[in-house]
């Protein structure tokens, strides 16, 4: 007796070669003609305490095969809604790293972001540590402006210290800077920091809204979405420490009594709702410090998620 499901392949997650979401491979960036580009930026020279950074996007492509058993978007029962529906993601592979060589590496990351724009497809890139977030913002440059949504258990606004300006501590004042960025949201900010009370000073100089975890639960995720300026552009960046070592150990820098995963989804599916978003990065997942995986799940998961709730916005809009 022949089964339908007998035909063709069954296509398991554990088979086949490991893009972002079993998504095809485009390794011409001229070429791209894609929704979503997906970009490796496998870089953590810019890391001051436990490298591995590295491995990231190659550990969240691998835990984001969980996630594509090759249905027709991902159904919701709670929205009622089938997310990523027709959405069509492409894997651009990773920019080239130059190990040493900070400069050349993130240009190479700008040069991928740069393509995806170019193609009118949403940036999506994987890190590495928060220093990649740089070439992506410069990556922007012409571009319309628009404000930076930080979620991050660190402030991430140093200014230069001991002669470094691009490593994973400056990449918030980096952006900055940029006349393009018109301000940030940084959410998470919690407990001992790596930036000075100093730091803090320049970042509200800035312009900056600092929310911590517990701020944040107090506000809640509306709250926390209505404090981005009304009809901007956001670009999203996640660190990984945002969220707590309990689910998200696999980082550099973990900092305890961080969010948990509906709080940030939440947040994230507001802001999807209420503004335009015009690229992600994800950074600072550092697989060898979690030998569950889990982390990484969260990551690719988490990233999932966030398309399915911006292309429903766009579709809506």
């Amino acid at each position: 007796m022949s089964h339908s499901y007998d035909t063709g392949r069954l296509n398991l997650p554990f088979t086949g070669i490991c893009t972002f979401a079993r998504s095809p491979y485009q390794p011409d960036w001229q070429a791209l003609d894609t929704d979503v580009a997906v970009l490796g930026a496998p870089f953590d020279a810019g890391t001051q305490w436990r490298a591995g950074a590295r491995f990231g996007p190659r550990a969240i492509r691998e835990a984001s095969t969980l996630f594509s058993f090759g249905h027709s978007g991902a159904y919701d029962h709670e929205d009622d809604i089938t997310y990523l529906e027709g959405v069509q993601i492409t894997d651009m592979g990773d920019a080239d790293i130059i190990h040493t060589d900070t400069d050349q590496s993130h240009a190479n990351i700008r040069a991928g972001v740069e393509a995806a724009l170019a193609a009118g497809a949403l940036p999506v890139t994987l890190g590495g540590d928060h220093s990649i977030n740089i070439p992506c913002i410069e990556a922007f440059e012409g571009q319309p402006p628009f404000h930076i949504l930080q979620i991050d258990a660190h402030l991430d606004f140093v200014d230069e210290r001991h002669g470094v300006t691009r490593g994973h501590g400056n990449p918030m004042r980096r952006a900055a800077e940029k006349p393009y960025v018109t301000g940030l949201t940084q959410v998470g900010i919690r407990n001992v920091s790596s930036t000075a009370r100093d730091g803090y000073e320049d970042a509200r100089r800035f312009g900056s809204d600092i929310v911590s975890v517990r701020q944040a639960r107090e506000l809640g995720p509306h709250g926390v979405a209505s404090l981005i300026p009304a009809r901007t552009p956001v670009y999203i960046t996640i660190d990984i420490d945002a969220f707590c070592p309990s689910i998200a150990p696999g980082t550099g820098t973990p900092s305890h009594g961080g969010f948990l995963y509906y709080e940030v989804l939440e947040l994230l599916q507001h802001v999807a709702r209420s503004h335009d978003v015009i690229g992600i990065d994800l950074v600072e997942v550092a697989p060898d410090y979690d030998p569950t995986g889990s982390t990484s799940i969260l990551a690719a998961q988490l990233l999932l998620n966030l398309l399915g709730f911006v292309f429903h916005a766009r579709r809506e809009s």
